[in-house]
């Protein structure tokens, strides 16, 4: 067993970690709306004004923070006036992004937004850059936040909506590199400066305005957005300011080059779980690299970084339709969880959000539907396990850990991520270990306050490869273990926990 050695001063004060990073996705692909989260007032599905029951209560267990809707590439082909008024009269289209199927817009911009308010969650409405208009966005805030004698508000309360919504966090596009118009870092600077202007603050409504910013580690893009904050009108939280208040980034993780080959969800190798983790690593590279980009023109960090798409992309399930990205979620998928939040964490000065892609039955999704069967995937485990993290406040880590490496293999990564913090007399410490075979011992020396365990928890499994079904659904659940323990010594208290081969796991401390 590796024993590994590390410092943790719990009198210091670090980054207050936002709730906002334990943010989710939900994109119209595949099933995550259509039975994932919507299944009609009519199902024999148990719902709430045809959303399912189940589904918001396991994610409301989780404390979601934020949901993001309607995409994703959907987002800048979506006109929202073909989701509003009564169903049986809204248009249909084409979703040409995902399985070229037809969309029959019966959920919706109410349907969203009564979903929000089931979850407890606010949301995060991604607006059409691509081949919508500036009056087409300006439109919907005012819809969506205005009340009064307002053009939209009148729309809003024929289609039954009296009083107008809260909605703190507005994108203006999506991926404009790329599905959201193949745009030059240069064209979008200008347009975004546009649409965020028209996007209004109306009746004390606080519009968070996201732009749609690079592609991984597009340095460039991001130095491009940066620059123009002194021709928007100064500091992006300035009162006058009617610019936009972040940048979003995304990166998904996969063990392969060939986008049409990612490898499959359940059966890979030690090779491909190696390559994985690296690959997985380079979220903290990543961020790093965005931030010292901003903070060369931004140095108060007044403009948030935000990763509102991250997550394992895989080959989809054999059998599926290739469009609606349906994959399993393993214990490998948890471990990459664990990993990205400690680097979020971490980078909590710069990093305001993040989105999980995405929330049901899509790509890394907390749950997955089968009929009237919902299964709980590992990663939802980690999800609720680190739910004491959120708003939390952050205490530097100073740990030691050993780099794995696998033969015929490039690249090394770092086996143990780990995060504590404070928050109402009590602390967490999460801990992942990435290790695919050997256990570790973590030895904590927890200075500058009292404490002791008051419960630990492990989430692990007889493989990677391990994954939870409709026909076996607690095949990886967290459970409590002694694992954890309080040593007292001559020179202080030192927290020990002995970790299994690739697992994730929480202790929770009462302080003093």
């Amino acid at each position: 067993m590796t024993t590994l050695n590390g410092v943790v001063d719990l009198d210091v004060a670090g980054a207050t970690i936002s709730r906002h990073l334990y943010g989710h996705f939900a994109e119209h692909l595949g099933r995550c709306i259509y039975e994932g989260f919507w299944v009609g007032e009519d199902s024999d599905i148990q719902n709430s004004d045809g959303i399912r029951d189940d589904v918001v209560q396991a994610l409301k267990d989780i404390s979601i923070p934020n949901l993001r809707w309607p995409g994703g590439c959907f987002a800048d082909e979506y006109h929202w006036m073909n989701g509003v008024g009564p169903r049986e009269e809204r248009p249909s289209m084409v979703n040409t992004h995902w399985g070229d199927v037809v969309e029959d817009n019966s959920f919706g911009t109410h349907e969203f937004m009564r979903l929000c308010e089931l979850l407890g969650a606010d949301p995060y409405v991604s607006g059409n850059v691509g081949s919508g208009t500036v009056a087409e966005m300006s439109d919907w805030v005012e819809y969506l936040t205005r009340s009064g004698d307002a053009p939209m508000s009148r729309l809003r309360r024929e289609h039954g909506r009296s009083e107008p919504w809260t909605v703190p966090f507005w994108g203006i596009g999506n991926e404009s590199w790329g599905c959201g118009g193949n745009m030059t870092a240069e064209q979008y600077t200008q347009l975004a400066a546009q649409f965020a202007t028209y996007c209004r603050d109306h009746d004390g409504n606080r519009l968070y305005r996201i732009a749609a910013g690079p592609n991984r580690d597009d340095y460039h893009w991001t130095e491009t957005l940066m620059k123009s904050i002194s021709t928007l009108g100064g500091p992006a939280r300035s009162p006058k300011h009617n610019g936009w208040q972040a940048l979003s980034f995304h990166y998904y993780t996969h063990s392969s080059d060939d986008w049409d080959h990612k490898g499959s969800a359940t059966e890979f190798s030690a090779a491909d779980y190696h390559e994985t983790m690296v690959r997985a690593w380079r979220i903290d590279e990543i961020v790093r690299g965005h931030a010292r980009v901003m903070d060369a023109y931004d140095p108060e960090a007044a403009v948030g970084l935000v990763c509102d798409e991250w997550g394992t992309w895989w080959d989809v399930e054999p059998g599926t339709n290739p469009g609606f990205l349906f994959q399993q979620n393993t214990l490998r998928d948890a471990l990459v969880a664990g990993l990205h939040f400690d680097v979020f964490h971490e980078n909590a000065r710069r990093l305001v959000m993040a989105n999980i892609a995405q929330t049901v039955n899509v790509l890394q999704a907390m749950v997955l539907t089968d009929g009237a069967r919902m299964v709980l995937t590992p990663t939802y485990h980690v999800f609720a396990m680190n739910a004491g993290h959120q708003d939390a406040t952050s205490h530097p880590v100073q740990v030691t850990a050993a780099d794995a490496t696998h033969e015929g293999e490039a690249g090394s990564y770092r086996t143990l991520t780990t995060t504590v913090s404070s928050r109402d007399g009590s602390a967490l410490v999460s801990l992942t270990n990435l290790d695919v075979d050997g256990p570790a011992a973590v030895r904590l020396d927890l200075r500058g306050r009292g404490w002791d365990v008051s419960r630990a928890r492990v989430l692990a499994g007889a493989s990677v490869q391990a994954h939870n079904t409709a026909d076996a659904p607690d095949a990886v659940a967290p459970a409590d273990f002694d694992g954890a323990r309080k040593e007292t010594g001559r020179e202080g208290d030192t927290l020990v926990v002995e970790l299994p081969p690739h697992s994730f796991a929480t202790v929770e401390l009462t302080l003093s």
